[in-house]
């Protein structure tokens, strides 16, 4: 018997090492056979273990018949190799399907006003833009705070117990803490909350007009927004 095939029955039929190996779900110890297995596809490797078993049947000894359980095991292992390969093919076909949804839908937010995650207000002629805040819990007390281009703070607006969500704040009147109304011009806000006394996560939102989609890492669509920023789709709170 040489290193590279195999005698089977009476009859003189030879197979290749690969194909028992194939069959008994061993690895041959040199690196071409090594080299060989692994560039073969699970299919090619049910072909081959079919045509390895129906010739084992043909020239078995009767009194040694072979093992059809581990023949009938290794089968299904190749074969459940096969179903998974055909999985991995139906999930990536799915992925991209869902990702040309959301750039359409992306697409039907051009010229929409979103909130999305961002800390600047507009103050123009006495009113501002919308604005809110997203809260990963509910908190005892949630507070606002604006600052000028100076950073100075000019007001904080105490919004008191408030659910997890979105809170968005819309009509707020730009005044300072006495009652002044404040210039014209870009403010900041940073948003406080608080649960039993400890701080909680809040996240500003800012709200801004949609001017285009674009393709952010990973291929995820995203919005160009008119403040010049760009948000994730899914990032997107609330739409105006």
């Amino acid at each position: 018997m040489s290193s590279s095939s195999t005698t089977i029955g009476s009859n003189g039929t030879t197979v290749s090492q690969t194909l028992l190996d194939t069959m008994n779900g061993t690895s041959s110890s040199s690196s071409s056979s090594s080299s060989s297995a692994s560039g073969t596809s699970a299919s090619d490797m049910q072909n081959t273990f079919l045509t390895l078993l129906v010739t084992q049947l043909k020239n078995q000894d009767p009194t040694n018949p072979a093992d059809s359980s581990q023949m009938t095991s290794q089968l299904a292992q190749i074969s459940t190799v096969q179903g998974i390969g055909q999985l991995n093919t139906s999930l990536s076909s799915l992925a991209t399907q869902l990702s040309a949804g959301q750039q359409t839908q992306a697409a039907l937010l051009i010229g929409s006003n979103v909130l999305a995650p961002g800390s600047n207000v507009t103050v123009s002629s006495g009113a501002s833009s919308s604005f809110g805040v997203q809260l990963a819990n509910d908190v005892s007390d949630l507070q606002i705070v604006v600052k000028n281009a100076s950073g100075q703070i000019v007001n904080t607006l105490d919004l008191g117990a408030q659910g997890a969500g979105v809170v968005p704040v819309s009509g707020w009147k730009p005044v300072d803490s006495k009652g002044n109304t404040l210039a014209d011009g870009s403010y900041t806000i940073t948003a406080q909350g608080t649960i039993n006394g400890q701080q909680a996560t809040a996240t500003t939102l800012s709200a801004s007009q949609v001017q285009s989609v674009v393709q952010m890492s990973g291929g995820a669509p995203g919005l160009k927004l008119a403040n010049g920023s760009t948000v994730a789709l899914t990032s997107v709170a609330s739409i105006l």
